[in-house]
C-alpha cells in the first residue's frame, strides 16, 4: 500500500448522538474555526475512498452526504447498520465525531498495516487505550451487518459485546479460531514510519500531536472537555 493515501474502504462519521452533557450539538461546535464534523470528515477523506455522515440533521449535510439510521434511537449500532447496508465496500471505517485529536497520520499508518496483510480471520478491528476497547474508531466488514440487525432487534446495544459475539461466530463460520474474529490491539505503537516512498507531511504524526496522545481517544462530552480541546488546538490535523 506504499505511496497511496486512500484505501478501498468507506468512511463514516458517527454524528447522531444527542450531546446531552455538552448542552448543544457537539458536531457543530467550532474548534479552531471549524466545526467538529468538518474535522472528522476531512480526516476520513484522507484515508477513505468515500465518506458519509451517519445522522439525520440536515445542517450536517453541508459537509458530506448523510446516511440516516434505519432504526432511530439505537445509538452507534443503528448508524453502523445503515452504513454497512448501503456501502459498496467490504471494509468500512467508523470515527466518532468527538475525537478531533486522533491524527489522520495514525489512521493512515494503521490502515496501511492491516490492508497489506493476508486474511487473518478478523471481520472486526478496533483498538484499546488504557486497557479499554475504543469502538469509537473501528473497522467493520460487511459480514457484520446481520449481527448488528439482530442486536438491534433484541435491544442489545452495547457495541463491544456485540462486536465480540459477532467476531467469534464469523471466525467459526470461516474456519478460524474464535478469538481471531474480533481483532484488537493496543492503541500505542501504530503510526507511519519514514520509508523510501515520499508521502505527504500529514502522513506522519507531529511532535505536537504526540504531546497530546492522551487526548487521541478522549471523547469530547462536556464543556470542560471542550475547554481542554481549545487549549490544545496546535495538535489538530493541519
Amino acid at each position: 500500500m506504499a505511496g497511496r493515501t486512500t484505501f478501498p474502504a468507506g468512511g463514516y462519521v458517527l454524528a447522531g448522538g444527542r450531546s446531552v452533557r455538552m448542552g448543544s450539538d457537539k458536531a457543530l461546535l467550532k474548534l479552531h474555526g471549524r466545526p467538529l464534523i468538518e474535522h472528522a470528515v476531512n480526516k476520513l477523506r484522507r484515508i477513505c475512498s468515500d465518506v458519509h455522515i451517519l445522522g439525520s440533521d440536515t445542517e450536517l449535510g453541508r459537509y458530506a452526504p448523510l446516511v440516516p439510521d434505519l432504526h432511530p434511537g439505537c445509538g452507534p449500532i443503528g448508524g453502523m447498520e445503515a452504513a454497512l447496508l448501503r456501502s459498496p465496500f467490504d471494509w468500512n471505517v467508523f470515527l466518532a465525531v468527538d475525537m478531533p485529536f486522533l491524527p489522520a497520520a495514525y489512521l493512515w499508518g494503521w490502515m496501511s498495516e492491516w490492508m497489506g496483510r493476508k486474511d487473518d480471520g478478523a471481520r472486526i478491528r478496533m483498538l484499546t487505550a488504557d486497557n479499554r476497547p475504543q469502538p469509537g474508531f473501528c473497522l467493520l466488514h460487511r459480514d457484520v451487518t446481520p449481527f448488528l440487525f439482530d442486536a438491534i432487534r433484541r435491544g442489545d446495544l452495547k457495541l463491544v459485546r456485540v462486536f465480540e459475539e459477532a467476531g467469534r461466530e464469523l471466525a467459526r463460520r470461516r474456519g478460524f479460531p474464535p478469538e481471531a474474529g474480533c481483532w484488537t490491539a493496543p492503541a500505542s505503537g501504530w503510526g507511519t514510519a519514514p520509508g523510501t516512498v515520499k508521502l505527504p507531511d500529514w502522513c506522519y504524526v507531529s511532535d505536537a500531536q504526540r504531546a497530546v496522545e492522551h487526548l487521541w481517544f478522549a471523547n469530547m462530552n462536556t464543556p470542560r472537555d471542550f475547554a481542554e480541546a481549545e487549549a490544545n488546538v496546535a495538535a489538530l490535523d493541519a
